[in-house]
């Protein structure tokens, strides 16, 4: 395989984009990163020619791989087009709107943006605006955007800005608390809960290798957050419409957030966010309410296009029972894999999503654990070992993955996602002969 041309692009670029990349992500792999041509089904082409496995999947907003099923396709030409787009509704929007309330448990009445970040964004303001109060509560080492609120680093009340540019006065009232931890969940409520205007977390860490809530986790922020009247936002920007089917991770872990932030999956593979919740809550954006929130692009036709057949024809067909078919297979013949080869790590994930995490110092024996990735049973002879939050993924050979493994997989013919933080993802695109020859560049590589 070569990289002539993707060196020689890589050279260009970093005349006229920083580090020669539009998002920090995609310059983790060294010494430059493969530039992509063209997509194939479940495959990408870069611009030598070289075909690979895609399991990166744009990190999240393809659920059928690179080629949209021919009502996708022909949604997106027809709304192309009719042209690119009004600065005025269109009744497309409200049929998207429609789908997902009637799907989404939480879901009555949503707001399209252009982004997660703009959603997770506007949530905020919505909880800080609806409650009168402050402080939003945080996941240490989640992630939900490039927003101020939330690049934040530190314990409880104790954070800084973990981005130069973010005056520290922003983040006074942001609360970080490790996922899965309920004693520092009460804590954080017993000090603030009187200026706590929501908590907002993702249903699983989903930017920070695949962490799966304990049970009964989430029931606990659902309780404080009840008994303190602060909104319980959840993040489904990368869990949406994929962990849970069209009910999203909400309705796999039978749990109603006041606010919802949607991405990725909700628009099809085009640029899109959203924020929805109960018509009381959404209802307080302007114009029917007193909370600023507005967009150029919002509600952009084609995407909503684009999205809405999406998820249409996966409510028809069997897009679901596919990918999660797969993905269990992956994450079972992973775990066959690390338990010969390397028992100390760890295989995450659920439905169409899956990681291998290079945890250290894990126990030899693998009998009675979680079948097809860690849940976070109680009852599984890892459990106490298997990462619980945002730093025991920290804590794991995070260089070795990028640096060693992540190249061996590449000359294998196959890409993961840059780090070992960024989830992985699998598509209707994606087959049995993707997953059985996957599962044999990992023996070679670990």
């Amino acid at each position: 395989m070569s990289d002539e041309h993707s060196r020689d692009l890589y050279d260009r670029a970093l005349s006229v984009l920083p580090g020669g990349v539009n998002s920090a992500v995609r310059a983790a792999i060294e010494p430059y990163p493969p530039f992509i041509q063209r997509g194939d089904g479940g495959h990408v082409v870069d611009a030598d020619g070289d075909r690979y496995i895609d399991w990166v999947m744009g990190l999240g907003p393809l659920l059928y791989g690179h080629d949209l099923p021919q009502p996708v396709e022909a949604a997106v030409q027809s709304h192309v087009s009719e042209g690119p787009m009004y600065g005025m509704p269109t009744e497309i929007e409200v049929e998207q709107a429609e789908f997902v309330a009637r799907h989404v448990p939480s879901v009555e009445m949503l707001r399209f943006v252009n982004s997660g970040t703009e959603a997770t964004v506007s949530a905020c303001r919505l909880a800080r605006a609806y409650t009168g109060n402050d402080k939003i509560v945080v996941m240490q080492g989640g992630y939900h955007g490039a927003q101020e609120t939330t690049l934040v680093e530190g314990k409880y009340d104790h954070t800084s800005p973990s981005s130069p540019g973010i005056p520290d006065s922003f983040v006074e009232h942001t609360l970080a608390v490790p996922f899965n931890d309920e004693g520092a969940a009460h804590t954080v409520f017993e000090e603030h809960g009187d200026d706590i205007a929501g908590v907002l977390v993702e249903p699983i860490l989903a930017n920070t290798g695949i962490v799966e809530p304990v049970d009964g986790y989430h029931d606990t922020l659902r309780d404080l957050c009840d008994d303190h009247d602060a909104l319980l936002m959840w993040d489904e920007v990368i869990t949406g419409f994929r962990v849970g089917g069209l009910g999203c991770a909400q309705s796999k872990y039978d749990v109603e957030p006041d606010l919802t932030t949607f991405g990725k999956l909700i628009g099809g593979g085009f640029p899109v966010g959203a924020i929805g919740g109960p018509a009381e809550l959404v209802e307080h954006f302007t114009p029917s309410g007193d909370v600023f929130q507005a967009g150029t692009f919002s509600g952009h036709p084609v995407t909503m296009a684009a999205g809405l057949e999406s998820l249409r024809y996966a409510a028809e067909n069997d897009v679901y029972d596919h990918v999660h078919g797969l993905g269990q297979q992956l994450r079972r013949g992973l775990q066959e894999i690390v338990q010969d080869q390397a028992p100390q790590y760890t295989v995450t994930g659920t439905d169409g999503m899956f990681k291998l995490l290079f945890t250290r110092e894990g126990p030899d024996d693998f009998e009675g654990h979680c079948e097809g990735g860690c849940s976070q049973r109680e009852a599984c002879p890892r459990y106490d070992y298997c990462p619980k939050n945002a730093a025991d993924v920290a804590a794991g050979e995070t260089d070795r993955w990028r640096r060693v493994f992540w190249p061996k997989m590449k000359e294998r013919g196959v890409f993961l996602s840059q780090n070992q933080f960024e989830s992985q993802f699998v598509t209707y695109a994606h087959t049995e002969d993707d997953v059985e020859e996957t599962l044999e560049a990992y023996k070679e590589a670990l």
